[in-house]
């Protein structure tokens, strides 16, 4: 079993023309032995946005705190802390903070797909 606050696990920064403000961090994954699902926390910066994409797996993403906007058919939808996300395989996607605070949320994505 492994217990980690999720600040002791280290992050990688995101920072392009298609992301901006991102920070990841991959909490449980292959590397614990985990064979069925990879458990990863972000931390966005206010104005801050992951790449719009899409891919075979699905998404299970949970809003922990902040204020998030989700791109669903095309727009962009406010989505508030304590609501739960799924997101298809193949459906394109983006989060986005137009807060002043960071949004935080935990994403779940099967085994075998990069973690980061």
């Amino acid at each position: 079993m492994k217990i980690v606050p999720f600040w002791e696990v280290q992050f990688q920064e995101f920072q392009a023309e298609t992301v901006q403000g991102v920070k990841g961090r991959v909490l449980i994954g292959k590397d614990d032995g985990a064979g069925n699902f990879c458990m990863r926390f972000f931390e966005l910066s206010p104005g801050g946005f992951t790449p719009r994409h899409s891919h075979p797996w699905e998404h299970e993403i949970f809003i922990h705190k902040g204020q998030a906007e989700v791109l669903k058919d095309g727009g962009f939808i406010p989505v508030l802390p304590g609501t739960a996300l799924f997101v298809p395989g193949g459906e394109e996607h983006q989060i986005r903070n137009p807060g002043d605070e960071p949004l935080q949320f935990v994403c779940l994505i099967p085994s075998g797909v990069p973690e980061l």
